[in-house]
């Protein structure tokens, strides 16, 4: 038993270990970047942003944060959803 909680405490350090040594998403330098980063972190990382880049045409990226406020509730006002859509268009929209 003793054995089975040493390998459980070597596991949960490796795994604080490996997720420590990850570098932190940095979006492109715009207009923009402060709003993306205060809204949408709240609900998921930055990660998202470039997983979904740059495949989104300028349509979709306003679907995108649209779908965000509507369908998942993000606290997004008009003003900051059109400059977060507008940052991701320039940046990393196809």
């Amino acid at each position: 038993m003793r054995r089975i909680a040493l390998v459980a405490v070597a596991l949960a350090a490796g795994c604080f270990t490996a997720t420590a040594a990850e570098k932190p998403v940095e979006l492109r330098r715009d207009a923009g970047r402060d709003r993306v980063e205060a809204n949408c972190t709240a609900c998921h990382s930055l990660d998202y942003v470039l997983m979904n880049s740059p495949f989104p045409s300028a349509a979709q990226w306003d679907a995108e944060v649209a779908k965000m406020i509507k369908a998942f509730g993000a606290p997004i006002d008009e003003a900051d959803a059109k400059i977060i859509a507008d940052y991701l268009k320039r940046n990393y929209g196809s």
